[in-house]
């Protein structure tokens, strides 16, 4: 059975100020999210589940469905809202922000029955990293509590125009033991790169390595999540922080520590990508287009 590709794509990219997961960046008006699916293709993938908001869903599926990519691969669409809870739960008064990654991923829980990838719909990670989850999901075919990471160095991993945060990764013996959440990392004039911890810089080795949220899961993932969720919700820090987020690093990290699951980290060379700015659209679109130029991608992914 080919793995399925889950690509959360719920989100408005605040800092970008638009819609960035549908922003043309490729010489045929390809956005990021077509060259992950065009390299999960030539990695053996079989389906892609689009996780939106209903908000923009029209103006989404007009797009991105299975006329799109030319019948190479299946297409289905689930949607993550605030108020989808579990039974006998409800919105706290007040909340606006949705309830983050690992929620987003439930939302695909009756179209994925198969191991599957999780990835950002505006992250550019390069064919390697897809070869490596694929292989990896293919081996572990109906097992249970064997999942991946592909790890990315954090050199390759950020941007000119600003910090950003990255899940620095503890790893012994090829596996992931623990993420620490790293705030404001950039690279400094004297060529350190440091993150800020208590107003402090603090440095960090630059070829430690980071997730992206480029992770690969067996169906069981879906179960923990469904009762780690309502741990989550029933938390204080649920019920009197209206931003407190239910995200995948919890959950993989409480499995990991109860020893119901180990995380495989997957070394990846590649030069991560991504439009966390407005002001890094000119620079992916000429990364892109070298790409291009030299022959890794062809000029019109779709042949339109």
């Amino acid at each position: 059975m080919k793995p399925t590709l889950l690509v959360l794509a719920a989100g408005m990219g605040s800092r970008y100020g638009s819609l960035k997961q549908m922003d043309g960046l490729g010489p045929s008006g390809e956005a990021i999210i077509d060259y992950s699916i065009y390299d999960a293709i030539q990695a053996g993938f079989g389906k892609v589940v689009f996780v939106i908001r209903h908000s923009f869903a029209e103006a989404f599926t007009s797009i991105y469905n299975t006329e799109r990519f030319g019948g190479k691969i299946k297409v289905e669409t689930v949607y993550q809202e605030l108020d989808y809870l579990p039974t006998g739960y409800t919105v706290p008064e007040g909340r606006e922000k949705p309830w983050g990654t690992n929620h987003a991923i439930m939302m695909a829980k009756d179209v994925i029955h198969e191991p599957f990838a999780v990835i950002n719909s505006d992250d550019f990670y390069g064919r390697e990293g897809f070869m490596s989850i694929a292989q990896f999901l293919k081996s572990v075919e109906n097992h249970k509590g064997e999942y991946a990471l592909v790890g990315y160095y954090l050199k390759n991993t950020l941007s000119d125009f600003g910090s950003v945060s990255r899940g620095e990764c503890c790893v012994k013996d090829g596996f992931l033991t623990d993420i620490n959440e790293r705030l404001k990392i950039e690279r400094k004039a004297d060529g350190n790169i440091s993150y800020v911890d208590n107003d402090k810089d603090v440095k960090i080795d630059p070829n430690s390595y980071v997730s992206m949220n480029f992770f690969g899961f067996t169906p069981d993932y879906f179960e923990y999540s469904d009762d780690l969720f309502k741990e989550f919700l029933d938390s204080e820090d649920a019920k009197t922080n209206l931003k407190a987020e239910f995200f995948i690093p919890l959950v993989t990290d409480t499995l990991i520590r109860n020893k119901k699951a180990t995380m495989k980290v997957l070394d990846c060379d590649a030069k991560w990508f991504g439009v966390t700015y407005h002001e890094d659209r000119p620079i992916v679109v000429e990364k892109i287009q070298k790409l291009v130029n030299d022959g890794v991608y062809p000029k019109n992914l779709w042949n339109k």
